[in-house]
């Protein structure tokens, strides 16, 4: 009975010990077995087997999505048939990871496109097939609904302090620093808010420099670039673009979409000029 019990827990230990996972120049072993290898350049790495023939490859993406919210994640491609590109989460073995690391880690104990005979092709082929759907935060999701209201509005600041929608004047913004027009950025703290009226001067909010705040007529506050997310480095100082497009959002009356204006000839007497 004792024999019978050594032996069940040898074989539950074999099963569930961890793999180990190291990649040394270039080459990945598991338990001590080189499986694949793998090169770089800038934030994409190409995985390859043993006889160096490349798989496929891992871009690491970092962006900004709105205000100070940014998303991480992969993009996945075949080098022998790049019909398709996958965008999917990563995993690191530990917060202090570096990519190289991530990717290899993802790529085994998360992907399972390389196991101790090598890279699984049978297994990347079905991920393309099936792939799963990324998931994202609360915090990400508002963020990218938010990007995506944005986007439609395309809201820029011209010379003048003018704020257009689709090139549409919508608005503008009055006391503005002596720094505007030579910067996009709002750096200088004064005293007197910077205000935003609409197209018919009616009053919707200010920008409070001293504490890069955003307040709407209504009362509501928003406070630009309050917290870091993911690998981002935090902005110090908002742009016109961006102090417009999230009061765009704090008050859904301010712009509504606009369809983009289409300049053609000018026409006199039936006559284009």
């Amino acid at each position: 009975m004792r024999k019978s019990l050594i032996i069940l827990f040898t074989i539950l230990g074999f099963f569930f010990k961890a793999q180990e996972i190291k990649t040394k120049r270039g080459i990945i072993s598991i338990d001590g077995v080189h499986v694949a290898k793998v090169s770089s350049k800038s934030n994409e790495y190409t995985f390859l087997d043993l006889k160096e023939t490349p798989i496929y490859t891992i871009e690491f993406v970092d962006k900004s999505v709105v205000d100070s919210v940014r998303d991480s994640y992969i993009k996945l491609n075949r080098v022998y048939n790049r019909d398709k590109t996958l965008e999917l989460d990563y995993i690191s073995p530990s917060a202090f990871s570096g990519e190289e690391k991530s990717a290899v880690y993802t790529s085994i104990k998360g992907l399972k496109l390389i196991d101790n005979k090598g890279i699984n092709i049978k297994n990347l082929d079905e991920l393309f097939s099936n792939a799963p759907k990324r998931k994202l935060d609360t915090k990400t999701k508002d963020a990218y609904t938010t990007r995506s209201k944005i986007d439609k509005l395309n809201i820029t600041v011209n010379s003048v302090g003018e704020i257009l929608s689709n090139g549409k004047p919508v608005g503008y913004f009055t006391n503005l620093p002596v720094s505007f027009g030579s910067e996009d950025t709002i750096s200088e703290k004064t005293f007197i808010d910077i205000e935003i009226y609409d197209a018919n001067s009616k009053y919707i909010g200010k920008y409070i420099t001293t504490t890069k705040q955003i307040k709407t007529a209504s009362g509501k506050i928003f406070t630009l670039y309050r917290q870091m997310s993911g690998r981002a480095s935090i902005l110090k100082f908002p742009t016109y673009k961006a102090i417009a497009e999230r009061m765009a959002i704090l008050d859904p009356n301010f712009i509504k979409n606009q369809d983009k204006i289409i300049v053609g000839e000018v026409k006199k007497d039936g006559v284009e000029k």
